[in-house]
């Protein structure tokens, strides 16, 4: 006769001969046989019955993520960082692919250029941006802004690439002739001014369209400063004797009171800190020094930027901005007025240069070396976007002989470094005459005869 106790002692027997650990309650998982102590067998028990029988993961297994990461290669438990490494996305499926937001927004909420902005970038090793790290300017360009920022809207790098290109073309004097233009009605406001300057600057210089139009009884020496090596180096010989040296126009490298005459022609609408570069302008000049400049207006090429606005709504459903902003004028005689200028002057002229096309106006600013620079330019625009532009521009713009305008608005501006033998206004109080009597203005010079008399 077999007793109770003697069945469950053969029992006990049989689970220890073919389990050995039969302390442990086994588990069948994904990857072979996984034990799970005493404490971990309630929580098996707890699971719902759709999950009884199923095979339940390893430990640290990935089964709760989206299929398309199932075989990804994830950081390990504890790992330093909780971004991936640079470039380690481009193992991920494409746009679009098993999920209804776009790649860029896949890992973060943040576009993707900035989703690793915490992590060491390339230029790590450095206080500077690695692609002003290695430049070949002098160290006066270190320091431009050449990044990207809330207050950056140019990207001064690119910009200098453009010049540069430009500069070095073999057809590129039939580029030149907005340049040279406008260099010449800013050498004719130098010859306005009854002086000879013994010492000037030249600010974003170019080729020298300023310099070419100067005589030496006007300017005795002059220095040439441009960011664009390229153009310096091709620069026009003139008979002013002459000093050549790449400066960032934001940043300009001279001890105060050094000019006598500060000129620039359509070069500082490229600068991202107007207000900077008007003080720097204002401290590296003289007392009773002159700036006389000229920069692109806002309404310069509205043509070609609304042609591409409209042209993008219809066929893309939105717009980004291909023309780079401009100042206004009313802001211009507020920077000089709070830069310490007095005796100001601004004036306005507009240019209209007739082209074949829309393509022939956006080669012509490309061959002058005035692309767009802005941080948020599109790299690329479709084809179907660029045909309906043209078209836009022809039907809207276009003149009879089959010619398209391009509109360039021109600032000119004056302004005066102060000085002790400038006039100076009258004190408030101290006129002797009101205009309330300009109607008995031949009554009181009748009386002012009779008294000579």
């Amino acid at each position: 006769m077999v007793t109770p106790w003697a069945v469950g002692l053969a029992l006990t027997v049989c689970r220890r001969a073919l389990h050995p650990c039969s302390h442990r309650h086994m588990v069948l998982g994904n990857r072979g046989w996984h034990s799970l102590g005493k404490k971990h067998l309630g929580a098996i028990c707890s699971l719902p019955q759709r999950w009884a029988n199923s095979s339940l993961p390893q430990r640290g297994a990935h089964s709760s993520l989206p299929q398309r990461w199932a075989n990804s290669s994830l950081p390990q438990r504890g790992a330093h960082s909780s971004l991936p490494q640079r470039g380690a996305h481009r193992s991920l499926p494409q746009r679009g692919a098993n999920s209804s937001l776009p790649q860029r927004m896949a890992y973060s909420s943040l576009p993707q250029r900035m989703a690793y902005s915490a992590l060491p970038q390339r230029g790590a090793y450095s206080s500077l941006p690695q692609r002003m790290a290695h430049s070949s300017l002098p160290q006066i360009m270190a320091y431009s802004s050449s990044t990207e920022s809330a207050f950056n809207v140019f990207d001064r790098k690119m910009k200098r690439k453009q010049r540069n290109w430009a500069a070095c073309q073999p057809n590129a004097q039939q580029y030149d002739y907005l340049k040279e233009e406008v260099g010449a009605r800013i050498a004719d406001r130098v010859f306005d001014i009854a002086r000879v300057f013994p010492f000037a600057l030249d600010l974003g210089c170019g080729k020298g369209y300023i310099s070419k139009h100067l005589i030496k009884e006007t300017v005795e020496k002059l220095v040439q400063a441009d960011m664009s090596e390229k153009a310096l180096k091709n620069s026009v010989p003139t008979e002013i004797p002459t000093n050549n040296i790449i400066v960032d126009e934001e940043f300009i490298p001279f001890k105060d009171g050094t000019f006598d005459l500060v000129v620039s022609s359509l070069s500082l609408h490229w600068v991202n800190d107007l207000p900077r570069t008007f003080h720097e302008i204002h401290r590296v000049l003289k007392e009773d020094g002159v700036f006389i400049g000229a920069m692109f207006g806002g309404e310069t090429l509205y043509e070609l930027r609304c042609s591409l606005q409209l042209a993008e709504i219809e066929r893309e459903g939105g717009f980004s901005p291909h023309v780079s902003p401009f100042t206004a004028v009313t802001d211009l005689g507020n920077l000089l007025g709070s830069s310490g200028f007095n005796m100001l002057t601004v004036d306005t002229d507009e240019i209209q240069v007739h082209y074949p096309g829309m393509f022939e106006v956006m080669l012509d600013l490309q061959g002058m070396g005035e692309s767009s620079c802005s941080w948020n330019r599109r790299s690329l625009l479709h084809r179907d976007s660029m045909i309906a532009a043209a078209a836009i521009y022809q039907e809207m713009y276009g003149e009879k002989d089959g010619t398209v305008p391009a509109t360039f608005e021109i600032y000119y501006m004056i302004g005066w470094k102060p000085h002790a033998s400038q006039a100076k206004p009258a004190k408030r109080g101290s006129a002797s005459a009101s205009f309330a009597d300009l109607g008995r203005v031949n009554e009181i010079l009748s009386k002012i005869k009779g008294k000579e008399n």
